[in-house]
């Protein structure tokens, strides 16, 4: 019942889009840690809302941060 049917929520636009980001870098851990959820699981695009280019260059970009020990593969 929380969603009517026929209804559908607004489209999210990508992040990385509008602030006209070209290359996501994997030192910025701050910004790549709001994509991954507190059990350390990177987020889908249709929840996060990123673009099919961005959201391949931010699960690249996880996954380097966390091999270079930036950030934890899981939280416990």
């Amino acid at each position: 019942m929380a969603k009517e049917r026929g209804r559908r929520g607004r489209k999210k636009v990508c992040s990385f889009c509008v602030e006209k980001i070209s290359q996501i870098d994997y030192k910025e851990i701050g910004r790549l840690r709001r994509y991954v959820t507190e059990r350390g699981k990177i987020l889908p695009r249709r929840i996060s809302g990123n673009c099919a280019i961005h959201q391949r260059q931010l699960t690249l970009a996880i996954k380097r941060a966390r091999h270079m020990a930036l950030m934890p593969y899981t939280i416990e």
